[in-house]
């Protein structure tokens, strides 16, 4: 069983409002990301802090247990409510997520612990694929030793980096990790859109 869980429990402070509902083209992001991964899973769960903004998906919800405390704690978050063994974790503020990205990362979630795409030395962790069983543990252990850097636990697994030029072949735009952070950011989305819809639907 495959779980597709969505990060949506950020504090959004750059941007000043939830970055799940912000508009990109008339859309939310949340709702561009769904149509991405429409059909890749089993389950489809979205963290999230703030649940009641987001009952119109008619989607399973998870709280984290101490809001605003960081990616890790969102990632345990995840694990701990998906159910199925093998979760691919994304973001919400990532619009032009690479579906065909993501069927490579899934196709391949059963030669390790984690599958993740890697750009020179910077892990994409909110862009990788999970087995439940085995990340769940070690995210708990560094955790409750202090640590908060996403990385903090691939020693204790066994990570698969995803790098170029694969990458570049399966995301050849380069738009599947751009993401909204900034009212900059979606001025860019906005520019590219219009630059360009077939890039931005295919990526």
């Amino acid at each position: 069983m495959i779980t597709i869980a969505i990060q949506a429990g950020g504090k959004s402070s750059r941007m000043g409002e939830d970055k799940a509902l912000i508009r990109l083209a008339g859309t939310p992001l949340i709702e561009r990301v769904l149509g991405r991964v429409d059909g890749l899973a089993d389950e489809i769960l979205i963290t999230t802090n703030r649940p009641e903004t987001l009952t119109h998906l008619n989607l399973r919800m998870a709280p984290d247990e101490v809001p605003g405390t960081g990616a890790l704690h969102g990632l345990k978050t995840a694990l701990r409510a998906a159910q199925g063994e093998v979760v691919l974790v994304l973001s919400c503020d990532t619009p032009f997520v690479s579906r065909e990205l993501l069927e490579h990362l899934l196709n391949r979630a059963h030669e390790a612990d984690m599958i993740v795409p890697k750009h020179g030395d910077k892990y994409e962790p909110l862009q990788s694929v999970y087995n439940r069983v085995r990340c769940l543990p070690a995210v708990e252990a560094v955790l409750e030793s202090g640590e908060q850097r996403m990385v903090s636990f691939f020693p204790k697994v066994h990570v698969l980096p995803i790098e170029e030029p694969e990458l570049s072949e399966l995301d050849p735009s380069g738009l599947s990790f751009f993401n909204v952070n900034t009212a900059e950011d979606l001025e860019r989305a906005e520019q590219l859109l219009k630059r360009d819809a077939r890039i931005t639907r295919s990526s």
